[in-house]
């Protein structure tokens, strides 16, 4: 496939006021290899997201189920809500500064991820961190939706009555398994629409979600009569030695929750009107979303264990206690809503992008995205949720620890060696200055290995609790594991730098700055 930037041949990029890059008109990639129209920069015309719209992004994406049972998790392990809440709280304002450093390429050159990424592990070499996010992105996205089509699965059968009771196939009752594939293929339809729809959709999306939990914040506080005892319940751990061996494992857990988008947040903020606007409404969006949801999430269930005797932290179990019809379909929608902003804006934009830069002859946006759905299917979600100690320790455990190591090389080479100056012609042109040792860089594949092994390398198990021997798979490493994300990003990023500096960096041209 041959993309063209239209109309007028130039030879010089064009740089705007705001220091803003984009392609010559008339540039013609015609290596189909590495470029289609989704991976070409977009046009600074066409870059026009504000504060609100990345703000409103994170909102829609930060409220959803699984982030509301974040506080429950941290609290089940001992912390009381002021530890838990301060525990998220830390975590996200943390990972917002590998999300703000990644995410400045994206409104300069308008590049997504996959392009950002060859300018240090090379044009082929970008395939590696690509596939890595993508493949956390699809099981994801197959785990979201498995929660979702739960959480529709209960609240219609609260409403029709008898949907538990149905025939079960594959070891879940048939009503569940429709529920699932009707939300999947919602989920598709929507992103198939293209990011501008997933804009629209976003505005109007994160407002009405924030209107459902508060909605059951006023229900359950009216039922309860105020806020529950679970306000003045002490930490099981205070805050001396007991507190600190939980706090660092849990920190990296939260901080590997968004770990993925700290990425590939380029493929947001290339559509961004300038820095400001990606700078200010994540910063606005993130942590304060994510502390007020988690301060909500603490207070809705306080309000239950006051109702109920004992605390309902799912809030779908808990919109299923109302006997209400309206109440239950206001809870459908929020719920529908509020897990479609996540999934689809955290699970599907990065793969879709991911799998096109892999083979842009054959894949663009829209079938990335299906090929997600299809791969979010195939992971059997249902399976992978089934064991605490496998979808909480193991799972992001792992996932934090790459995907940091992945972060720090690519802050050190756009921050550190570049200095955030790329030739935005040469990462689509094999030959030039991102094409390293045939399409490889292996300065950045060895810094990736050596801060993966230091970041996963010591990963354990409790007996019977998960996949990894007890005392780790290398087991001198085992005190880095609960630090993985730290270790990986901290590793990779000055090893990365140190080899670049010895081996001496290809520059881009002066005319490509």
């Amino acid at each position: 496939m041959t993309a063209t930037v239209p109309p007028v041949p130039s030879e010089e990029p064009i740089q705007d006021p705001a220091g803003r890059v984009e392609l010559p008109p008339g540039t013609t990639l015609a290596d189909s290899r590495f470029v289609n129209d989704d991976l070409l920069p977009v046009p600074v015309a066409r870059r026009r997201w504000t504060t609100y719209n990345f703000a409103a992004l994170w909102v829609g994406m930060a409220h959803n189920i699984p982030s509301w049972l974040l506080a429950s998790g941290l609290v089940a392990l001992g912390m009381d809500w002021k530890q838990a809440v301060f525990t998220i709280a830390l975590a996200n304002v943390i990972v917002l500064l590998p999300m703000l450093l990644t995410g400045h390429a994206g409104p300069k050159y308008g590049i997504p991820f996959p392009v950002l990424a060859r300018a240090s592990f090379g044009l082929r070499g970008a395939n590696l961190p690509a596939m890595i996010r993508a493949a956390v992105a699809c099981a994801w996205f197959g785990i979201q939706t498995w929660i979702g089509g739960q959480g529709i699965f209960v609240l219609l059968g609260k409403i029709f009555g008898g949907w538990a009771e149905a025939a079960q196939v594959g070891g879940q009752p048939w009503t569940l398994w429709v529920c699932f594939v009707l939300f999947w293929a919602l989920e598709l339809a929507i992103i198939y629409r293209g990011m501008e729809a997933l804009r629209r959709f976003e505005n109007w999306a994160a407002p009405f979600v924030i209107v459902g939990a508060v909605v059951l914040l006023v229900w359950v506080t009216a039922k309860a009569g105020g806020v529950g005892p679970l306000l003045d319940q002490p930490s099981k751990l205070g805050w001396g030695a007991d507190f600190w061996p939980v706090f660092f494992p849990s920190l990296m857990g939260m901080i590997a929750f968004w770990a993925t988008l700290s990425l590939n947040i380029p493929d947001f903020t290339r559509f961004g009107a300038g820095q400001r606007a990606q700078i200010w409404g994540q910063t606005l969006g993130l942590p304060t979303t994510m502390t007020l949801f988690a301060l909500l999430s603490v207070f809705v269930t306080s309000g239950s264990q006051a109702v109920y005797g004992a605390a309902v932290w799912d809030p779908v179990a808990l919109a299923a206690k109302t006997d209400n019809v309206f109440g239950l379909l206001f809870a459908l929608v929020t719920v529908l809503v509020a897990t479609i902003s996540v999934n689809i804006a955290a699970n599907v934009v990065s793969p879709a992008y991911d799998l096109a830069n892999l083979a842009p002859k054959f894949i663009n946006f829209r079938t990335g995205a299906l090929i997600t759905g299809v791969v979010g299917v195939l992971i059997m979600p249902w399976k992978l949720t089934e064991t605490p100690e496998l979808y909480i320790f193991t799972w992001l455990g792992l996932v934090g620890g790459l995907l940091g190591t992945v972060a720090g090389i690519l802050i050190a080479d756009y921050w550190l060696v570049r200095r955030t100056v790329l030739d935005l012609t040469a990462l689509y042109t094999p030959g030039g200055a991102y094409w390293y040792t045939s399409g490889w860089n292996l300065r950045a594949v060895a810094a990736f290995a050596v801060g993966g092994v230091l970041a996963v390398g010591g990963s354990h198990s409790a007996p019977g609790k998960g996949p990894f021997p007890e005392d780790g798979l290398i087991p001198f490493l085992r005190p880095l594991a609960d630090y993985g994300w730290a270790v990986g990003l901290a590793a990779s990023l000055v090893l990365y730098v140190v080899l670049m500096r010895v081996g001496g960096p290809p520059r881009p041209a002066a005319r490509g700055r």
